[in-house]
């Protein structure tokens, strides 16, 4: 679509990227975009459907001059504090594809939390605990909320199948941390359990399980129940 708009547009004309885009494809085509004399911001945009009532926060790239020409029209979607220019071409995508990774960490920790909390033999009860960290502790978060909330549409998440998708972020941001040499194992172990969340009968766990009873003898689940 970029491309094709650059084809159509003006020389002094700008367009904004406001969706979740790899920072090298944002890169591309901002380059593209300023050699036909046509500026391009990416924005980073998060606060999902809660964004219309609440304001987008907005991670911004590009050209100093681009972003102040149009900073107004941002302003008017973001909230207090909420809008930043953060660099360069692909700075707002890569700053939006961290902010992703960090999210990824959130959730599997409340996730694997909850886990937790149910696999105990105390009964503890889930919805009282999790409410009450809402309030005062280390761990209130937005997220935290979200979490209370599902939990009182559907106490044990009944209606929910345990599978997770991706959309990219995650997988970019462990590629980055890969080509870039940074630890990342919190962010790549998140992604590989949404990846695990998919799969009814793992074929690596049946190599695991193989390799037990052919070195040990260990007994293993028939595929048949």
């Amino acid at each position: 679509v970029v491309d094709e708009l650059v084809q159509l547009l003006d020389q002094g004309d700008i367009i904004v990227e406001g969706g979740n885009s790899n920072v090298h494809d944002t890169m591309r085509r901002a380059a593209h975009a300023d050699e036909a004399g046509i500026g391009f911001v990416d924005a980073g945009v998060s606060g999902g459907v809660w964004g219309l009532q609440e304001g987008f926060c907005l991670m911004v790239g590009g050209d100093p001059q681009h972003y102040q020409h149009i900073e107004p029209v941002l302003r008017s979607l973001a909230p207090p504090d909420g809008l930043a220019h953060v660099g360069p071409s692909g700075a707002g995508h890569f700053t939006k594809m961290v902010h992703n990774a960090i999210e990824y960490g959130m959730m599997q920790a409340f996730a694997e939390g909850y886990e937790l909390l149910g696999a105990s033999e105390l009964d503890i009860d889930i919805k009282a605990a999790t409410s009450a960290w809402r309030n005062g502790s280390v761990i209130r978060s937005w997220l935290l909320d979200l979490l209370v909330n599902a939990l009182d549409e559907d106490p044990g998440l009944q209606s929910i199948r345990g599978y997770a998708d991706d959309s990219g972020e995650g997988r970019w941001a462990v590629e980055e941390a890969v080509r870039l040499a940074v630890p990342a194992p919190v962010t790549s172990a998140a992604l590989f359990a949404r990846f695990g969340s998919r799969q009814d009968d793992s074929p690596a766990m049946k190599v695991i399980a193989a390799l037990r009873n052919q070195f040990g003898g260990h007994a293993v689940k028939s595929a048949e129940g």
